[in-house]
């Protein structure tokens, strides 16, 4: 018996982000006037008259050895002007959400300077390592912290859910090493055993005292340095104004149930946006297709209004075009035997089936087919 990709009623679920204007939401850059036409040397951008803190962890720049790695990473930073730009742009647009689910999650609001060392604010963002998304979670972490990672979806890139694993994450290290926030950090970026086994080695707990790797020592210090230019930039000479800023992200959500995967080209025509648009907003989504199931997704801010009645007639006029069935496997039969039957590509029923040439298939497996012949098979059945 032919059976559609859906049930036969839709029930699409909008739920709609409503944002303050933009200029509330807009990263606090100062009104700089004409004292910042220069930017400072870099010596006297070396020279605090306030205790530096992150997390509210006092960072001790008298002890040499603090003060030097601390300066390091503060010249190579102020170098790189065009990253620095590009973070505080970038912070413009997602630290909004991130400050609230930080707070949401009882968190210091410091801790959104870690997103922005770990990946410069870019989903896609991807490490030697396989390290992934917003927070850079590995496979591993990620999907223990609660992240659908698979060959459809990856929530490392999607910055609420990847933003709330981080937040579980951080809290579980924050438990682990006794409340000290750095040697938290310092876990998340070295990995929470290679870090008992320096404590226990060094038999010290204190973050500044422990011969930790560079890379560790300069992910800490980065952080800090971050902060520091970020809440500041105009006294490092970064004369950006608000109509510089990339907007805050907006956006309205949707949602519905899905038996069977869905071509995402069908939500952008139905919010009448380029599939770019779609892909963009919603970067967790890998290749062409939705995942069966229950679907969320991102549209632009305002296209809510008609998604609805578009889409209704939208996957109508897609389900005439491509019917679709669901064959049960048989006893003796094959991809081959079943692609035959059905006049279709092998190729194509390994594609629609998420399945390889060299997948097996036993009696009572389903698998969709889909063929321009379908009208003239069913009679058959």
């Amino acid at each position: 018996m032919p059976c559609s990709c859906f049930s036969k009623s839709f029930i699409i679920t909008v739920s709609l982000i409503f944002c303050i204007p933009f200029s509330a939401f807009s990263y606090d850059i100062p009104d700089y006037g004409a004292n910042y036409n220069k930017i400072p040397s870099l010596v006297k951008s070396l020279r605090f008259s306030k205790e530096i803190s992150f997390c509210d962890t006092r960072i001790p720049i008298e002890n040499q050895d603090v003060r030097q790695r601390f300066e390091k990473e503060f010249l190579l930073a102020l170098w790189n002007r065009p990253q620095v730009i590009l973070w505080i742009k970038r912070a413009s647009r997602y630290f909004f959400h991130i400050e609230k689910i930080l707070k949401d999650e009882g968190l210091h609001p410091d801790l959104k300077y870690v997103a922005v060392i770990e990946s410069a604010l870019r989903p896609y963002s991807r490490s030697s390592k396989g390290a992934t998304g917003f927070w850079q979670f590995i496979r591993s972490t990620g999907r223990r912290y609660g992240l659908r990672i698979d060959h459809r979806v990856d929530e490392r890139r999607n910055l609420f859910k990847s933003t709330r694993a981080a937040c579980r994450y951080i809290k579980k290290l924050n438990n682990d090493f006794d409340g000290s926030m750095l040697l938290s950090l310092s876990a998340y970026n070295m990995g929470e055993n290679a870090l008992r086994r320096v404590i226990d080695t060094q038999e010290s707990k204190d973050y500044f005292s422990l011969y930790l790797p560079l890379e560790t020592q300069q992910y800490i210090f980065k952080m800090i340095v971050c902060k520091i230019i970020m809440e500041n930039p105009a006294k490092y000479g970064f004369e950006i104004e608000k109509q510089d800023l990339y907007p805050v992200f907006e956006f309205s959500r949707v949602k519905f149930d899905s038996e069977h995967k869905l071509p995402l080209m069908l939500i952008a025509q139905s919010a009448n946006v380029s599939f770019k648009v779609i892909k963009d907003m919603n970067p967790e989504i890998k290749g062409y297709y939705l995942s069966k199931g229950k679907i969320s997704i991102f549209i632009p801010k305002g296209k809510e209004k008609n998604f609805a009645g578009n889409f209704s007639k939208l996957y109508a006029k897609w389900q005439r075009k491509h019917a679709t069935s669901v064959h049960v496997v048989k006893k003796g039969e094959s991809l081959s035997s079943i692609a035959r039957k059905y006049q279709i590509p092998l190729s194509a029923l390994v594609k629609k089936n998420n399945l390889s040439l060299k997948s097996m298939i036993h009696p009572g497996d389903k698998l969709i087919v889909e063929s321009k012949t379908f009208n003239k098979l069913k009679k058959h059945f």
